[in-house]
């Protein structure tokens, strides 16, 4: 990737699929995804390492085991290493992530939702 500016709003026009994240930019050994969503994900954790999702649009539900956390635009939220959760959305939401490089987007539970991120 190069170093330039870069557009959220131009790169999520650049995609339809749900659930399929497109990489935008890194960040040292990081890496920013961008993706839309709706209905709901697979639970999962990853034990390694934390999860930031950043709402865009939309509202996202982050199911956990112990109470769900509802986020609109402009609110983020961190799922703990080891925490099983599982994204959910109503309505098409999109979002951004902030993880390690190699972070399998369905942690600890595989299955034909796992994929490599997409460059957008």
């Amino acid at each position: 990737m190069t170093t330039h500016k870069v557009n959220i709003a131009e790169k999520l026009a650049g995609f339809t699929e749900q659930w399929a994240p497109h990489r935008v930019a890194r960040v040292n050994d990081y890496e920013v995804k961008a993706a839309k969503l709706q209905g709901e994900f697979v639970w999962h954790s990853h034990e390694d390492t934390d999860e930031l999702f950043l709402v865009i649009s939309g509202t996202l539900t982050i199911r956990l085991r112990d109470g769900d956390v509802v986020l609109g635009p402009g609110e983020m939220y961190v799922v703990p290493r080891g925490v099983e959760h599982c994204p959910a959305a109503d309505e098409e939401t999109a979002i951004l992530l902030f993880e390690p490089t190699g972070t399998t987007n369905t942690g600890t539970a595989g299955g034909p939702r796992t994929r490599p991120p997409l460059d957008a």
